[in-house]
Formats: C-alpha cells, sequence, structure tokens
C-alpha cells in the first residue's frame, strides 16, 4: 500500500471511519504499523500484531468496533475498541485483561487533526454506550481526548505499575544502598560461575520458544497460585499467534537461559519506542533448587534493551509485589477514563459507584487482615 505525498495528506480533509469487519481489521497491518511508529506514546499493547491476535483468541463476532481516521488516504489515528453489552453497554479497548496499558494512536505529525476526528467520533460512538478506557498509562494520547470531552467524564484509579529509568544494569545497581548492590553483583557472579548463558531468540525460532516459555512458566507455578488465564489454550495460541510478527518488528524480544545445555528460563519482553515491559517469563524448579537469583538474571536481560542508542524506560508493569521493590523503582499508577454524552451520562455514574463500593469492600478486607495480624502479634 503506497502512502500519500505529504502535500496531498495536508491539503485534504481527516475521514472518521468504523470498521467492523475482523478481516479488514485483520488487512490494516501494514497502515497500522506505519501509524504506531509515528506514535511517541504506543505501548506494545496497541501495536497491530497484538491487538489482531488478542481478537481472533478472545473477540465476540460482531462486537468489533475500529474508529480510524484517514488523511489523504494516510491513516493518521485510531481508536481499538468492541462493544459489550454486560454489565453495561460499552466501548471498550481491544486487549482485555491480558494487556497492561490501553490507549489510542495518533500520528505525531497530524496530532491536532486525528485527535479532533477521534473526539468527534467517539462523541457519536457515545450516543449509545459508554466508553470506557481502562488501564491508561500516564502521558497517554487518550488524555488528550478526555481533556477536551464536551459531555460527562469521570477519571477513576486503575492498576498500580513500577517503573525502572532506562539504564544499564550497572546504573540500576548505584541506585541501590550499597550492601543491596553488593550482594546483587555478587549474585550476578555466581551466574556467570554456574555457567549460565542467555541468549536472543531468531525470527525464524519464535514458535518454538513461546512453547518453550510457556511450559516453563506453567512449571515454575505448579502448586502454586498463578494467573489462571496464563493457563488456557486460548492465551497460548494468542502468543503463538501474535509473537512471531512482533519480534520481527522489533516489537517484543524473546530471551532463553541455558545452564549445561538446557533451556531453563526464557523470558518475553515487549517493547516500544520508549518503554520496555517485562510480560512474562518461566524458570523451571531446578534453578530454585540451585539458587539461581532468577529476578536479578531477567532483569540484567532485560536491561539489554533500555539503554543505549534508544533508551526505553523498563516498565515492571502491573502489580505491587514486593520483589519489585528490590530495585527501588517508581510507582507509575494507571487511571480509568469514562466518557459520555447526556443520555449516557447515568453509565458513567453507575460504574463510578460500583468502582467505589469495590474500592470500599477491598480496604474492609485490608483492615479484617491486619486486625487479625495484630492480635495475633499480641497473643
Amino acid at each position: 500500500m503506497s502512502t500519500a505525498p505529504a502535500s496531498t495528506v495536508r491539503s485534504s480533509l481527516p475521514v472518521a471511519e468504523l470498521c467492523v469487519d475482523e478481516d479488514d481489521f485483520e488487512a490494516l497491518a501494514e497502515p497500522w504499523g506505519r501509524l504506531y511508529r509515528a506514535c511517541a506514546a504506543a505501548t506494545p499493547f496497541q501495536s497491530h500484531a497484538w491487538l489482531s491476535s488478542w481478537w481472533r483468541s478472545y473477540g465476540s463476532p460482531g462486537r468489533l468496533r475500529v474508529l480510524l481516521v484517514h488523511q489523504g488516504g494516510r491513516l493518521i489515528a485510531a481508536a481499538p475498541l468492541m462493544r459489550v453489552d454486560r454489565p453495561l453497554p460499552a466501548l471498550k479497548p481491544l486487549g482485555g485483561a491480558i494487556s497492561d496499558f490501553t490507549d489510542v494512536l495518533l500520528d505525531g505529525s497530524y496530532e491536532e487533526e486525528g485527535t479532533e476526528a477521534l473526539l468527534s467520533g467517539l462523541y457519536a460512538l457515545a450516543r449509545t454506550a459508554l466508553i470506557d478506557f481502562g488501564e491508561v498509562r500516564p502521558g497517554a494520547c487518550v488524555e488528550s481526548l478526555y481533556e477536551r470531552w464536551p459531555a460527562p467524564r469521570r477519571t477513576l484509579a486503575a492498576s498500580h505499575c513500577l517503573e525502572l529509568p532506562a539504564l544499564p544494569m550497572e546504573g540500576l545497581l548505584k541506585r541501590l544502598p550499597t550492601p543491596r548492590a553488593q550482594r546483587t553483583r555478587a549474585k550476578m557472579r555466581k551466574l556467570a560461575a554456574m555457567g549460565v548463558q542467555s541468549r536472543v531468540v531468531p525470527v525464524e525460532e519464535v514458535e518454538s520458544s513461546v512453547r518453550t516459555l510457556l511450559h516453563l512458566h506453567q512449571l515454575q507455578w505448579q502448586g502454586r497460585k498463578v494467573t489462571s488465564e496464563h493457563l488456557q489454550p486460548r492465551f497460548h495460541e494468542h502468543l503463538l499467534r501474535s509473537m512471531r510478527p512482533m519480534v520481527a518488528a522489533g516489537e517484543a524480544v524473546l530471551t532463553e537461559f541455558r545452564l549445561d545445555g538446557e533451556v531453563l528460563a526464557a523470558d518475553l519482553t515487549l517493547l516500544s519506542g520508549t518503554l520496555a515491559g517485562g510480560y512474562l517469563y518461566g524458570a523451571h524448579p531446578r534453578l530454585r533448587e540451585r539458587k539461581v537469583d532468577v529476578a536479578t538474571m531477567l532483569l540484567e536481560a532485560c536491561t539489554r534493551h533500555t539503554a543505549g542508542e534508544h533508551p526505553r524506560a523498563l516498565s515492571l508493569l502491573r502489580g505491587n509485589e514486593p520483589y519489585k521493590h528490590h530495585w527501588r523503582p517508581e510507582p507509575v499508577p494507571n487511571r480509568r477514563f469514562l466518557l459520555a454524552r447526556r443520555r449516557t451520562a447515568p453509565l458513567v455514574y453507575a460504574v463510578a459507584w460500583g468502582a467505589s463500593g469495590r474500592q470500599w469492600a477491598k480496604r474492609r478486607v485490608r483492615e479484617r487482615e491486619a486486625r487479625r495480624g495484630g492480635d495475633g502479634a499480641s497473643s
């Protein structure tokens, strides 16, 4: 597909259209890729390979609603959405619960035109459904839509994320207290002495490596609490389908770790222009038995893709697990943006009240657990 000359693009008006056919969406890989690369705020979860694969594994027929903005034959903005009717009629981003960030895409060279056209298109769609963007990272493109929204809107808290700066491993170690940094360097020397070797998986081996990763992930969590979706066939199919084009486009990297000639760990890191996210890893229980510090091993591998000529922040993605705080990350909380019109405004209030109720219930549970812990300590 050829790209229209810049003069043609600028002299024409942006046109918004709704893509509801999954084959048409599948065919957008090339123009979507150009738009993705032209959007500085894009995260890996807005790449075409990720979203189109997710739709094939998780989407429902007839529910696709992808808002596209063209100007002079060039795709300059997009909002990848789907229609849901339960518990309330809403338009939500593609990617679902397995995606850590949601957003729209805006070509940085046509930001004003793209924003206004998306705003108009979304406003029309909000006539019959709530626009519900969950898990919005600070600095996302959808923030500008929210700021300009002319009708009822609401911001809610979403997941807690942690992030490290774009530094090599030695730079991250210098941020730690000296005793902790020394212990970590000792663990790295132990990895080298044991002969742990890492390698980046080439494109032609991606499918095999993904299968290895999923197998190791299952072994790692056997008998322990695990994210159940990661064990489902549809999740496996999604990763097997999406990773080869993402690796080929530089949107993902798979790393394998060998010990005594056997792959005993594997890591999947997703990449965009300014962000790297450690998405999924698997480690054989044998590594724990040999007291290998898997977290240090994985972080050292991830930092090879964050520093250098194209620096990327290293997101530890959603979750506030204690082990992540070892590296002194910065909190980067996600938000949820609700957009409506007057006739759909009650949907905003219903979602907000429901979210407040869930937060209240969680606080009560934490308070009860704290009281039980306090009673145990005093008895």
